[in-house]
């Protein structure tokens, strides 16, 4: 039980780690990882059940462990990409000294930022997994590898679902802060959903930002 202990406690952090994103745009009191996965497990649970060909509890796991190796791996956002000098080529030890901009990043930045990322998380996810009882340890980790690989359909599922609920969330901002630039999220969402369900709420989004 110690170990589970310790696990729970680390989890916890999360409800304190605002997303580096919203903290980019200067959102007073934003979003935490923590809310960021409860809000998605609810979007997964509540349209996912409308899908047939899904393991809804594995896929609402998902959403729950999406993020949680960021207790020791920073959150990485496409600003940090975009401040990613193309003409180097980006190790570990130079995340601390990214600057993050604004702006779409080029796909070879993605591409060097999703290298170092898959590393950092991989190495955050082992440790916080340290002395957990091998089922759940397995388990865990191999929900949580599968979301990553986004190659089943609660895999697919899942990631699309997650790029929804940012989108969601940014809406939400911007209609209190006005300066935030949405329409490059918007733009970006078009491009990677394409789950029936989720267009469907994502033109909800579009319209009711459009009000």
């Amino acid at each position: 039980m110690k170990d589970l202990f310790n696990f729970l406690v680390n989890v916890g952090k999360l409800k304190e780690e605002g997303r580096k994103g919203w903290l980019f745009h200067k959102i007073d009191n934003p979003e935490t990882t923590a809310d960021h996965s409860f809000h998605l497990a609810l979007l997964v649970w509540t349209v996912g059940r409308k899908k047939k060909n899904i393991d809804i509890e594995k896929a609402i796991k998902m959403a729950l462990v999406h993020d949680i190796c960021e207790v020791y791996s920073p959150d990485f956002t496409s600003y940090d990409a975009a401040g990613i000098d193309e003409n180097k080529e980006i190790k570990k030890e130079d995340i601390g000294k990214l600057e993050p901009k604004g702006g779409r990043p080029s796909l070879k930045q993605r591409i060097q930022l999703e290298k170092i990322k898959k590393e950092m998380e991989q190495e955050g996810m082992n440790k916080l997994l340290e002395g957990l009882d091998d089922d759940l340890k397995k388990e865990l980790y191999n929900i949580w590898e599968e979301y990553e690989k986004g190659e089943t359909e609660e895999g697919r599922f899942v990631k699309q679902a997650d790029k929804i609920i940012n989108l969601f969330q940014g809406m939400e901002y911007h209609k209190k802060q006005k300066d935030i630039d949405y329409k490059l999220w918007m733009q970006r969402a078009k491009e990677v959903i394409d789950d029936p369900l989720l267009l469907e709420l994502l033109k909800e989004i579009e319209d009711d930002i459009e009000i």
